[in-house]
């Protein structure tokens, strides 16, 4: 009797070995930190890997690192031209501090979307439609910073925030269509426009380019007439200067004329072989030349 309550008891021990094995190991995984609560109270942080913990005393609250979302839900924003524009946005954050962001605010999430959907209202409450629609690039940065700031006492940095959508009333809308129809109407008209001026330009170039080309061609014809007429003109007056001289010659006149043999004028007047008391023929001497010794 007494050896089967002596068993009993073993495998109850055993039993109860086992459970508080179980329960005393946990497994943390890469992207999270663990906060070990010792009788309640916050006692360390534990990296990734095995932790062991002290039966019925340890508890073990895991933190997730990794950056996370928050869809900040749509509402309706008044302009500070009092247009009322639907607005939503998402919110990236990432845990730095797992003891703060579990123990310095109860629900991050509602909390930051509070804030954001408040800082949205005063943001865009300052700035006019067009302005909003147009510096999306502004709002996401100052929100983004608004929210950096509130956020830096919980354990949290928020890495961005993006506007999804502003959207205006319906009529207004159909009327920002028109609107941007008729200006790509206006433009598409000013750019043919130009484009015929352009092409209007590019004739009146090629016209006057030609009508150049044309002058230059006339005025090269007649400085080349010019040309072939003063040297035609030279000539004859050459040929009458060379009849002016024969003539004197051949009047008796008892001035003598030294002409170089061979030239024209001896042709011109006939005395070639004939001789003249008048004209005397010279012939033009050749350099000598040193015979050798």
């Amino acid at each position: 009797m007494e050896g089967a309550f002596v068993f009993i008891v073993l495998v109850l021990i055993f039993i109860i070995a086992i459970a508080a094995l179980a329960f005393s190991v946990r497994i943390i995984k890469q992207y999270e930190k663990g906060l070990v609560i010792r009788l309640g109270r916050y006692h360390h942080t534990a990296d990734a890997g095995i932790v062991f913990l002290i039966p019925f005393i340890d508890s073990l609250i895991r933190v997730d690192m990794r950056e996370a979302l928050i869809n900040v839900l749509p509402q309706q924003v008044i302009t500070a031209d009092n247009v009322v524009v639907t607005v939503d946005a998402v919110i990236y954050y990432k845990v730095v501090d797992p003891v703060k962001a579990e123990f310095e605010i109860q629900n991050f999430n509602f909390a930051a979307t509070t804030l954001a959907q408040t800082n949205l209202r005063n943001l865009i409450g300052d700035k006019q439609l067009d302005e909003t629609l147009t510096a999306r690039d502004v709002i996401n940065t100052s929100l983004r910073e608004v929210l950096d700031e509130a956020t830096n006492p919980w354990g949290v940095k928020v890495t961005k925030v993006e506007l999804q959508k502003i959207d205006p009333p319906a009529d207004i809308t159909n009327a920002m269509s028109k609107q941007m129809k008729a200006e790509r109407e206006k433009r598409a008209s000013i750019l043919e426009a130009e484009g015929i001026r352009q092409s209007d330009i590019l004739k009146a170039q090629g016209e006057a380019q030609a009508v150049l080309l044309r002058a230059e061609a006339e005025a090269k014809s007649i400085e080349m007439v010019a040309q072939a007429a003063e040297q035609n003109f030279t000539d004859r007056a050459r040929e009458l200067k060379k009849l002016d001289v024969a003539q004197a010659v051949l009047s008796g006149n008892q001035t003598k004329f030294i002409i170089p043999a061979g030239s024209e004028i001896i042709n011109v007047i006939g005395l070639e072989g004939n001789g003249s008391a008048n004209v005397v023929p010279v012939r033009r001497s050749r350099p000598e030349t040193s015979s050798p010794q």
